[in-house]
């Protein structure tokens, strides 16, 4: 059997052998349902509601006025609003939309066609002034394919194979275009630090840099360009404001957008997130963050289980994965399988992402496979929802099923961290959001052929 393959139904015989799914009726074709009026109350009633930050009501039911839950609790608990529509939801598993903390989608289509892809910019390895909001293709097939899965929030952010490849979006994964669907922009900036940023041409056409040492002082250099930037802009403004009457003004600095993009980091006001896999590199990396008093996000440490303890002390939240990575050949087989259970038991704030746009619709599934290999399954749930929600400074708004937040909602006839269980419904900001994707649609045109 190929060695993917293989992995993959080792996935499945876990999460199912480790008791992660509960009983639950058989996947199913998702049956059309009336529509919903979003300007009326909607009531989900019945189901078993996951509200991750109180608990888990058996026959709960959920009120969403306006695009806003207004009430969660027991059945005997809630009065349904007069004129409101009701939604059945007994046998079904109800639960926050999912947040996937590392995503290329809209970034790229088709791997293989040059012209569908905007993951990077190779021409240089410093473009923090790169927004990947301004590629964004809101109309990727693959967006509704991840959507069919409970996904509703993601990160978009360039590959890695530049050092500081520009700024990450927030995105909802619906939406009339871009503009509604892009939440945030510039949310956080990476900061990758794997080794892969390396320019390792040949000697003949060698381009900086070809080393690690190289890697940290180019980025060392451009955060003291930055510093450097903002001084001459505060003496500029500074002289202006002192000048007299018939005093000639200073000339303004001239603007340099790649410097100014690093500003809000710098300032502490964003996060940085660093990505870096071996002990060496995540130290070196985060040495240099506290040198420029950076607000960091670390991400990666698929081998870095030997610094774990002292990652915990640094008391920052991590991306964890990916955990499908193989490991070292001096590394026990589970070594990077059990990485998320680890760092929780630590007390490390921990969020799942799929660190791909074709496979976010596997995101709730990294997050089942880590339970399978010691993570709490409470703790799974909430690192795909209030955990990342916390990190991007959403929580007010998404991550749980509480009043006053945005009503994403999924409802599910199982598990939602089990590979049998199928989406039924979804709502994204109380709207009834079709379960329609290519793959649905090629699967509808030959089934019955």
């Amino acid at each position: 059997m190929h060695r993917t393959a293989l992995r993959l139904l080792l996935i499945a015989l876990l999460v199912v052998s480790a008791g992660v799914a509960q009983q639950k009726t058989p996947a199913r074709k998702t049956a059309t349902a009336p529509a919903l009026d979003p300007h009326k109350p909607i009531v989900i009633t019945g189901g078993k509601l996951l509200t991750i930050t109180h608990g888990t009501i058996e026959n709960g039911t959920l009120v969403i006025e306006n695009g806003k839950i207004t009430a969660v609790g027991s059945a005997s608990s809630v009065t349904a609003p007069a004129g409101a529509q009701v939604i059945d939801a007994k046998g079904m598993t109800v639960y926050p939309g999912l947040i996937d903390s590392e995503s290329h989608l809209g970034l790229t289509e088709i791997s293989a066609e040059r012209n569908t892809n905007d993951l990077v910019e190779p021409s240089d390895e410093i473009m923090p002034q790169m927004q990947v909001a301004d590629a964004f293709h809101a109309e990727s097939a693959l967006i509704p394919v991840a959507r069919f899965n409970g996904i509703t929030n993601a990160i978009v952010a360039p590959d890695s194979r530049d050092t500081l490849p520009g700024q990450d979006a927030f995105i909802q994964l619906a939406g009339a275009d871009a503009s509604q669907m892009l939440l945030s922009r510039g949310v956080a900036m990476p900061l990758n630090f794997t080794g892969q940023q390396r320019r390792n041409e040949s000697f003949a056409t060698a381009q900086y840099p070809q080393t690690r040492m190289g890697m940290a002082a180019q980025l060392r250099q451009a955060f003291t360009d930055a510093q450097g930037y903002v001084v001459k802009w505060q003496e500029y403004e500074k002289k202006k404001a002192n000048a007299k009457p018939g005093d000639n003004l200073p000339n303004a600095p001239q603007h340099d957008l790649k410097l100014a993009a690093l500003i809000p980091y710098l300032d502490g006001k964003k996060p940085v997130i660093i990505k870096a896999e071996e002990p060496n590199d995540v130290e070196t990396a985060y040495a240099l963050a506290q040198e420029f008093k950076l607000k960091v996000i670390l991400n990666g440490l698929t081998h870095s289980q030997a610094i774990y303890d002292k990652i915990a002390k640094w008391n920052v939240p991590v991306i964890v994965g990916s955990i499908y990575d193989d490991p070292k050949p001096w590394q026990r087989y589970d070594t990077v399988y059990k990485m998320p259970g680890e760092l929780s038991k630590l007390g490390v704030k921990i969020a799942f992402a799929s660190f791909d746009a074709h496979q976010v619709r596997n995101l709730p599934y990294a997050a089942g496979f880590a339970v399978a290999f010691g993570l709490p399954y409470d703790e799974a749930l909430k690192a795909l929802t209030l955990y990342p929600a916390q990190i991007w400074g959403v929580d007010d708004q998404l991550g749980s099923l509480d009043v006053g937040k945005v009503a994403n909602v999924v409802m599910a006839n199982g598990d939602p961290l089990d590979v049998t269980t199928v989406v039924e419904r979804l709502l994204i900001q109380g709207r009834d959001i079709p379960l329609v994707n290519r793959q649905t649609e090629l699967r509808d045109r030959y089934t019955n052929r």
